[in-house]
């Protein structure tokens, strides 16, 4: 009756979860026995002629064939020859449930009540017919028979339930929670063995055995026997402590060669035998054994025996072990063990693999968008999460996208959901429009090639007319279909490829903030995420992400810190402040050859753990060439920093303070021997840099190519010819960036006694007070007697920049959005008033010519070959272009309404030949002066700016810093 009982009970659960009885294809069950970890990979293998049907025409028609490769933990399988895609892959999935045992008609698993399908599964693997030769159960049962005593031929309902894919789907569909809850599985599977004919128990043993011994031919063939062997297999693996305040310490399983590895690891957990050990899903990548093992309590063993209906009554002793479950997504209870052991199907053989502290850490920092990032950079301690993504010639390492996905699958979640639109071409003016960020030159640019039949490569390999740009949305959903994350930005792109991308690296950006500063308040977040379009659901966010607090340290490094020994430097005594790392010590000559952003860099480096006082060092990381794009934030903060102020050849070293603990032990090889110097003593990171080379941006590069000299240098020499016909005495650079022009002026014998330049780059500015300070040092007859650097915006008024006599800003305002260069205008004109303010930026027009003439914009494009495409910007940070009418409306209504003169040229090409000059240029002359009582009255006004470095000559050539 207890039969029947069950059965019934188990049928009124089937009603209760809604099993339909459909036909699933191949790949269908393949997906839901795999899902994320199955990976076609479809590839066209040749072309099949055909008759055209247009009788006398020679030319043959090719249809093409597909064959796909299917790869899933245990094995990989390739597909037939086939006509479409689809039926590659439908062949693929066929071949791979033929190896795994399934007849993909016979055996569907909606075609039987699942309660039966659970107990025929059962009774067949027990059955002299199983099992396959390379099945993974088989080597538990070869391992079974050759135990001794009570414990002969039993194998442990937990390694069924874990090795058996078709066991597990079927008491999943039975009982979801056992996705979350593998010991449920135990039950199910425990409490078909009434009604199992050939198949016993042990009392209080959570194994099966076969009733009858197996018959001799089939323990010949299964090559079951005794070896002479004393050798001993030795695996490391990870003990991980419920208790959050014991750290995880390597274990050793040393392993017979006649013994049961999972007796080894019930021993290590303080039970009697394998059917107490409990086994979580496998975590890692596809083809990880890596799992997670525990011991089943008394109590629940007991009840997992018991003929209780209600599951869910089943009581677990023991504190949650939050770091376990964590890895792998389910309920993990006591002290568990992380090894990488078992059988597979691609050898009958125990299969196994050190798992080091090192790979726990690296597992632990692949849960955060950055830590994704560094491991497939191979620079934990020096790379970082970009905070743009530019193009994909300049991005190095994982995708947005592949990191995204790969987020996904480690914290088990359903894969993120991007929905691709096309936005029209009218619509996309409209968006731009109703943003205040219309670039009438780029929509016109669009415009004119797609009336010229111009068309646009989407990036994935389909051509689409250019009336449509892109945008992306994300969604991000739990296993259970409830959604997280939603991410819809309000850009669009030309290329799909571009806005996937873009909107992915949002969400990323936004987790990334969340896992750096886990007890962020809510109104904190909440404005984060509106910043990056991004909406979610606190309810489902907090239940996914609800251990991460528990685990990730991420705030504080767990480290007893220090104070960072003071520098060695001589030669700079200055630094920018905002940083957590000493001044830099930059050594050898300076080559000229500076980073900028948008600039591809590459650099060698080392870091080593230093302690207080230097007695011991340690190296930790190191690397012959790394590269990175300048300015898109994909290194540490602290290291741009110091690479900002070197030229390509020159070397620096400095220290800095730790980050977070788990990624140091993630970077070095023995992360036990450091733990405990961590621990014993005050550390820093000492961090040795050389900046190989310096590839220059996209803009740079086509300049070069079609101007000698640079269009840069062709800049300068225009505005040195109006100082000297204003005679200016005082000039102030608005957005001096790294000082270029001002480092340029100091060439060129001008009336010049005071140069000021202003900048919100604190980085930027760094460069320029060494460059300027070097220079000004060294040049005894300089007629320049004081400057100084500003950190403010040129959007705000200023009483410091009032009244100069000449002002410039050179290639700047196409870095703001139209509205805030519109905004530059007017505080510049009618608040600043310089006697002659220049004002350059980029001809849009001139770019077609521009781009031809470059020898690198095919190879990093190679998707955009055609020259009727529209053009694209100069660089990637522009954020509009104008053409020659655009710039003369600007320039012309600024100078009528402030009262000034203004006349246009140009350099690079001419202005009376189309498409005019290259960098158009506007020259403003004051035609009246500024009230005397009203300029008093803005000198008075409240100061934003501050100076970071101010030079005197009557000091000595000293500079003077002043940190914010």
């Amino acid at each position: 009756m207890r039969g029947c009982d069950f059965y019934e009970n188990f049928w009124r659960l089937l009603m209760e979860i809604g099993v339909k009885k459909t036909i699933f294809s191949p790949k269908a069950i393949i997906n839901q026995k795999f899902g994320s970890k199955a990976c076609y990979k479809v590839e066209k293998v040749q072309e099949e002629s055909t008759q055209n049907g247009f009788p006398g025409l020679e030319i043959p028609q090719k249809a093409p064939l597909f064959r796909c490769q299917l790869e899933l933990p245990e094995f990989t399988v390739v597909s037939d020859i086939c006509r479409k895609k689809k039926d590659a892959e439908q062949s693929a999935a066929d071949l791979a449930l033929k190896r795994l045992g399934h007849n993909s008609v016979a055996e569907n698993p909606s075609d039987k009540d699942p309660c039966d399908a659970l107990i025929d599964q059962i009774k067949y693997l027990f059955s002299d017919e199983f099992p396959l030769p390379l099945h993974p159960l088989r080597g538990h049962l070869r391992a079974a028979l050759l135990r001794r005593g009570d414990l002969y031929g039993l194998v442990p309902a937990s390694v069924i339930a874990a090795c058996d894919t078709k066991t597990s789907n079927l008491c999943k569909l039975l009982n979801p929670e056992v996705e979350l809850k593998p010991f449920l599985a135990l039950s199910l599977i425990m409490r078909t063995i009434p009604r199992l004919s050939g198949c016993v128990t042990s009392k209080g043993q959570l194994s099966i055995q076969k009733q009858n011994p197996y018959p001799t031919e089939i323990i010949e063939s299964s090559d079951i026997q005794q070896s002479d062997s004393s050798e001993s297999i030795l695996v490391k693996a990870i003990q991980i402590p419920a208790s959050l305040d014991k750290t995880v310490q390597p274990v050793t399983l040393h392993i017979s060669s006649t013994g049961y590895y999972l007796d080894v690891i019930a021993e290590e957990l303080g039970v009697t035998d394998a059917s107490k050990v409990l086994l979580s899903r496998t975590i890692g990548k596809a083809s990880s054994e890596t799992r997670l093992y525990f011991a089943a309590s008394e109590s629940l063993v007991m009840d997992l025996l018991s003929d209780l209906a209600n599951v869910k009554d089943f009581h677990v002793e023991g504190p949650p072990n939050a770091r376990a479950s964590y890895f792998c997504g389910q309920g993990i209870y006591g002290d568990a063990i992380m090894a990488s052991i078992g059988y597979t199907w691609r050898s009958k053989e125990l299969f196994h693999e050190h798992v080091s502290l090192q790979s726990y850490y690296r597992m632990l920092i692949s849960k955060i968008p950055s830590g994704i990032y560094k491991l497939s950079r191979e620079a934990i301690l020096a790379a970082e999460l970009p905070s743009v993504f530019t193009s994909k010639a300049n991005w190095r390492g994982s995708s947005p996208r592949e990191i995204l996905c790969a987020f996904c699958r480690q914290h088990w979640l359903s894969e993120p959901i991007f929905s691709v639109t096309s936005v029209p071409l009218k619509a996309s003016c409209e968006l731009l429009r109703s943003q205040n960020k219309l670039k009438v030159t780029e929509v016109a640019g669009l415009a004119t090639e797609y009336a010229n039949g111009g068309g646009l490569n989407a990036g994935d390999g389909e051509s689409v007319g250019l009336e449509s740009n892109f945008r992306c949305e994300v969604k991000v959903f739990s296993k259970g279909r409830d959604l997280i994350i939603e991410c819809s930005p309000k850009e669009i792109y030309r290329k799909q490829t571009d806005a996937t991308h873009s909107a992915s690296l949002k969400v990323l950006s936004w987790l990334n903030a969340y896992f750096k500063d886990l007890g962020m308040p809510l109104e904190k977040l909440n404005c984060s995420a509106d910043a990056l379009d991004i909406s979610f659901s606190l309810e489902n966010f907090h239940k996914e992400f609800a251990l991460s607090q528990s685990i990730h340290n991420v705030q504080q490094s767990g480290i007893q810190g220090s104070k960072l020994p003071e520098s060695k430097s001589t030669d700079m005594q200055y630094t920018l402040s905002g940083q957590d790392v000493c001044l830099p010590n930059i050594e050898g000559s300076d080559s000229g050859v500076f980073p900028s952003n948008g600039s591809l860099l590459c650099i060698s480096y080392s870091v080593s753990l230093v302690t207080e006082g230097g007695h011991a060092k340690e190296l930790i990381e190191s690397k012959d060439e790394y590269e990175f794009e300048m300015g898109a934030g994909a290194v540490i903060s602290a290291l741009e920093a110091v690479v900002t102020q070197m030229s390509a050849g020159q070397c620096a070293h400095f220290n800095m303070n730790l980050p977070p603990q788990e990624f140091i032990l993630a970077a070095v090889d023995d992360p036990g021997r450091i733990h405990s110097l961590l621990s014993s003593e005050a550390c820093c990171l000492e961090y040795h840099v050389t900046l190989l080379r310096v590839t220059k941006p996209p803009e740079e590069r086509m300049e070069q190519a079609l101007f000698s000299p640079p269009l840069s240098k062709q800049r300068v020499e225009y505005a040195v010819q109006q100082i000297k016909k204003s005679c200016a005495a005082t000039l102030v650079d608005f957005g001096c960036g790294a000082g270029s022009l001002l480092d340029s002026l100091l060439d060129y014998p001008t009336s010049l006694e005071k140069i000021v330049g202003v900048d919100i780059s604190q980085k930027s500015l760094g460069r320029a007070a060494k460059v300027l300070h070097a220079k000004l040092s060294s040049k005894s007859d300089a007629g320049v007697k004081s400057a100084i650097l500003y950190d403010g915006s040129i959007t705000e008024f200023e009483p410091q920049l009032c009244g100069f006599d000449i002002g410039t800003c050179l290639e700047v305002i196409e870095h703001m959005e139209e509205d805030q260069a519109c905004r530059f205008g007017d505080i510049a004109l009618g608040y600043f008033r310089p006697k002659v303010l220049i004002v350059s930026t980029p001809n849009y027009e001139y770019n077609v010519i521009l781009q031809r003439s470059s020898p690198g914009t095919q190879e990093e494009y190679p998707d955009e070959k055609s020259q009727s495409e529209s053009c694209k910007f100069r660089n990637h940070d522009h954020k509009f272009e104008w053409t020659r009418e655009q710039f003369n409306h600007w320039a012309s209504e600024l100078a009528k309404k402030h009262n000034y003169s203004v006349e246009f040229s140009g350099v690079g090409g001419s202005g009376d030949v189309e498409p005019g000059f290259a960098s158009q240029i506007a020259v403003f002359k004051q035609e009246s002066l500024l009230d005397e009582d009203d300029l008093l009255t803005k000198q008075n006004s409240s100061q934003h700016c501050k100076v970071v470095w101010n030079w005197n000559c009557a000091d000595g050539l000293v500079p003077t810093l002043t940190s914010n």
